[in-house]
């Protein structure tokens, strides 16, 4: 009997039917070690709701894209207007006499002052003669393009990084990644908004139009966004909304050339507090600031680089969503053609028309633009870092 019992009592104890019959219902809540028997740390309570964070996470991308390019595009849409104006014939023509009228060689740095000064000199130009609504002129379709424009852009970018990664590189972030997800992005992007894009554009250069055919403002061509488009399917066709989409394929440069520097500054922050933090060193004022305003001025040096590079495809892709001459046809009737015809007509200083006024607007533009982003993301539970994501 000692023996019989001795040898029923190890089973029960090692079995434990009663404790083990209980977990094994809930396989999805408790980790159980083979080898010893024992409950280990519940790491499977993530995976068991990662469907829903997981789209969670991809939405974030969609609502922090969109907000940060609302509030980017509302507080510098005078500089907006006025760098189109610039791209356009009107002003264009305008400055050109005036400088005429110059003599004697200029160094590069009065150059960049005088360009300076004249755009600001437009820009009271444009106050003074039509208000300061007109600071805003095409604010409207601006905020109609740029909220899914952004959203569209970061939704894709942010998810075709993830999902790039996960099944070409094992998880992992790689300059090739950054610059696949760009480009995709970009090219979705910019298919999505052309035609917003271009009635934007038509709403800003219409007072142009008007002061060169009447010396007035009064006489517009279009009424306003609506009117825009249905003028446009009616003189050109459906395909009339998407003029300059070639230039906004050629503009996939830009944003693509942006994106990877941004990533490249990002990981690098990323890596220097990582260090801190395995340092033991404790956080200065320096740190702090990084933290915070790091990846906004990442974003702005990159935005300031990637534009100073592939500038001219902005005011090939502007001439080429300018309404038809008179005569309905229109002047620029492709990309090749137009950056033949522009360079022709006007020279090499007109591919950059508009560029200090651009830069004014695009530099802070990205940086509030990409630090609404990330900040949002944070506050979603997210991060736009595929390790911390």
């Amino acid at each position: 009997m000692g023996l019989g019992m001795a040898s029923s009592e190890p089973p029960s104890a090692i079995h434990a039917p009663p404790h083990h019959r209980r977990e094994s219902h809930e396989p999805r809540n408790l980790s159980i070690d083979r080898e010893i028997g024992a409950a280990l740390p519940r790491p499977d309570v993530e995976p068991t709701n990662t469907t829903n964070p997981l789209v969670g996470r991809s939405f974030a991308h969609f609502i922090a894209g969109g907000a940060g390019g609302m509030s980017a595009a509302i507080l510098t849409s005078p500089l907006d207007v006025l760098k189109t104006r610039l791209q356009g014939d009107f002003y264009r023509n305008r400055i050109a006499a005036r400088n005429a009228a110059l003599t004697g060689h200029e160094t590069a740095m009065g150059m960049g002052l005088r360009h300076f000064k004249e755009t600001f000199q437009l820009l009271g130009e444009v106050y003074k003669l039509e208000g300061w609504r007109a600071l805003f002129k095409g604010l409207g379709p601006n905020l109609v393009g740029v909220v899914p424009a952004r959203s569209i852009n970061f939704f894709t970018y942010g998810n075709g990084k993830r999902i790039l990664a996960d099944n070409f590189n094992n998880g992992q972030e790689s300059t090739g990644i950054h610059l696949s997800a760009a480009i995709i992005a970009g090219i979705v992007t910019g298919t999505a908004t052309n035609p917003i894009w271009l009635v934007k554009t038509r709403l800003q250069l219409d007072k142009d139009t008007a002061l060169a055919k009447t010396g007035t403002t009064s006489t517009r061509q279009y009424k306003n966004s609506w009117d825009c488009i249905k003028q446009t399917v009616r003189l050109e066709g459906i395909r009339g909304l998407y003029k300059g989409l070639s230039a906004s394929y050629l503009g996939v440069t830009e944003s693509t050339l942006q994106w990877v520097l941004y990533e490249r500054m990002k990981l690098a922050l990323t890596k220097r507090e990582e260090q801190r933090i395995a340092s033991g060193v404790e956080g200065s004022l320096l740190d702090t600031a990084l933290e915070y305003f790091g990846r906004g001025g990442a974003a702005g040096a990159a935005k300031l680089i990637a534009t100073a590079v592939t500038y001219p495809h902005e005011v090939v892709r502007t001439r080429l969503r300018q309404a038809p001459l008179e005569d309905g046809k229109p002047k620029y009737t492709g990309l090749v053609q137009c950056f033949k015809l522009v360079l022709k007509e006007e020279g090499m200083a007109a591919m950059y028309g508009g560029l200090t006024s651009h830069i004014l607007k695009v530099v802070p533009s990205s940086m509030i633009m990409f630090g609404m982003y990330e900040i949002i993301l944070r506050m979603l539970g997210t991060d736009s870092n595929i390790s911390k994501a």
